[in-house]
């Protein structure tokens, strides 16, 4: 609905809350049916409608985790009961509300904006258009909408999954809740087989279990808590002991030669996890197809960290399978809690991820005055190929084509102190804390080691990072790859918070790698092919 429009519905809007209101008092069920998936007796738990719990889980291998006899958590050496998830919306946000059929509408839903939601997104998930969404608040068609804002939306899906939201965002994405959060002591603590593990790798050499969780967890911006709860879940690799060769070998249940090991196994895992999740905040995600090519709508009313767990387990399991890894009260979600305590009252600590009033700092173009490079790479994978479509990537000028020596620069887009170096990457924290976690932090690929800035340096906009390379990661020619993060989270290149170096601003495409950057009538677009039309120059009028 345009803003001219949406005085109009305002009384319409007041009298559908003050009926709403009453309705609740007299009805507790909801018109929404939900999907069934096939050969299941049963769909898990609505946030409005309760169902008795289900049985415990079952999953491939023998977890050793049963409802019955919680583990006492290192954390607290209590223990823990098993909460279902709660049914408030992300990260505090109040739940969406369905019109009672004694309503003066009910093919309409009321609706309370989440942190990180945009106008385009919400229309996307609840199969509507722009114009049919109401509030009595400005709606911006391109920003993001204000945390809790009341939306009217018009009911168009039947047959979805549940509403219930199973975990915050900030549980899933590395968040500011997890600064505190001390792996190494979490694993030797529990005493499983992760304990114990150790496995070798080019970049670092032998590494033991908790190293391979949290290099996964950084490098892909991934909270380390729901690594350990999906691995424990999985193969009980984190209390105890594997009790078959396939959960030995295969600890996330990926039965594939090509995966095997920890480290493969949690990287599969969380491309898995991240598309779930990027996708859906994106609205690039709408069903789930499971294994045997059956498909299902998501309901609308999800946030970014359940519609992760759904998606991930559903490249796995279907039918009862799915709703037991699911289950609010014996799946993964009651042992994620048990394990951990309360991830809602953790969320609660930190408010939401993404605040209202998030502005990106100035940046500058990552590279040298004076020096023509290519856009070669539009709105693409942070790090794994899959998920947030943060990165973009830019080469340098050369005579000589592939992976070649280069004695270009790449400089800091702005100030900060750099907390990761090697292997290819400089990781820069904006403000200054120490931690990846918070805050606004830009991370740079394919640096060489010849020249790196180490870690610990404090750096100025324009300061020399590095090289461009090929080194860190699969790269077919010289170039830099980078992307920001907030509070942990990808920000996607292109969108309501879009990259803007030195007023270049990245265009989004429906396609990986493609897309354009766009200052005034001047526009570059993204390409590997050394066409003129990729070329940009930081000028000596530019910042």
């Amino acid at each position: 609905m345009k803003l001219t429009s949406v005085c109009s519905y305002s009384l319409r809007i007041r009298r559908w809350l003050v009926l709403l209101s009453l309705s609740f008092l007299f009805t507790a069920c909801s018109p929404v049916e939900y999907w069934i998936p096939p050969s299941s007796a049963g769909a898990w738990a609505s946030a409005d409608t309760p169902t008795p719990t289900q049985e415990a889980s079952s999953s491939p291998v023998d977890s050793g985790y049963t409802a019955e006899a919680p583990t006492p958590t290192p954390e607290t050496g209590e223990n823990l009961p098993l909460p279902g998830a709660s049914s408030e919306a992300a990260e505090g946000a109040p739940p969406t509300k369905v019109l009672s059929p004694d309503s003066p509408d009910s093919s309409m839903i009321l609706y309370y904006a989440q942190a990180a939601d945009t106008l385009p997104a919400v229309a996307v998930r609840f199969g509507v258009t722009v114009d049919e969404i109401a509030s009595e608040q400005p709606l911006p068609q391109t920003s993001f909408l204000q945390p809790g804002q009341l939306l009217v939306i018009p009911r168009r899906l039947e047959n979805t999954t549940s509403s219930e939201q199973l975990i915050p965002d900030s549980e899933f994405v590395y968040s500011p809740s997890a600064t505190d959060f001390d792996v190494k002591a979490f694993v030797f603590a529990a005493g499983g087989k992760l304990s114990t593990h150790r496995e070798w790798h080019k970049s670092t050499g032998f590494i033991d279990g908790a190293g391979v969780i949290q290099m996964v967890a950084i490098e892909n911006s991934v909270n380390p808590r729901l690594l350990l709860s999906l691995l424990e879940y999985e193969s009980g690799w984190v209390y105890g002991y594997p009790a078959t060769a396939n959960a030995e070998d295969y600890p996330l249940g990926l039965i594939n030669d090509r995966e095997e090991g920890l480290y493969n196994q949690l990287v599969w895992a969380v491309n898995q996890l991240s598309t779930g999740y990027y996708a859906w905040r994106e609205g690039r995600l709408t069903e789930l197809t499971f294994p045997d090519g059956s498909q299902v709508r998501l309901a609308p009313e999800l946030n970014a960290g359940t519609a992760a767990l759904l998606y991930f387990y559903a490249q796995k399991y279907q039918g009862q399978d799915w709703l037991n890894a699911l289950d609010p009260q014996a799946g993964l979600p009651a042992l994620h809690s048990q394990m951990f305590g309360d991830p809602w009252e953790r969320a609660h600590t930190i408010g939401p991820l993404y605040p209202p009033d998030i502005r990106q700092p100035s940046l500058i173009l990552p590279f040298q005055r004076g020096w023509v490079w290519a856009f070669t790479g539009g709105p693409h994978g942070a790090w794994e190929r899959d998920g947030a479509y943060a990165a973009i990537d830019f080469a340098p000028g050369s005579t000589e084509s592939g992976c070649v020596r280069s004695g270009a620069w790449v400089v800091a887009s702005t100030d900060g102190l750099v907390v990761r170096s090697g292997n290819g990457l400089v990781v820069l924290d904006l403000d200054g804390d120490g931690y990846e976690q918070t805050g606004w932090v830009l991370v740079y690929l394919h640096v060489s080691s010849e020249d790196r800035i180490p870690v610990g340096s404090w750096v100025g906009t324009g300061d020399y990072l590095g090289h461009p390379s090929c080194e860190g990661g699969i790269s077919t020619g010289t170039h830099v790859h980078i992307a920001r993060k907030y509070n942990g989270e990808w920000i996607p290149a292109a969108g309501p918070l879009p990259f803007n170096l030195g007023g270049w601003v990245a265009q989004p495409s429906e396609v990986a790698y493609q897309g354009t950057l766009v200052r005034g009538d001047q526009v570059v677009t993204a390409c590997t092919c050394t066409a003129k039309t990729t070329f940009i120059e930081r000028g000596p009028d530019d910042p």
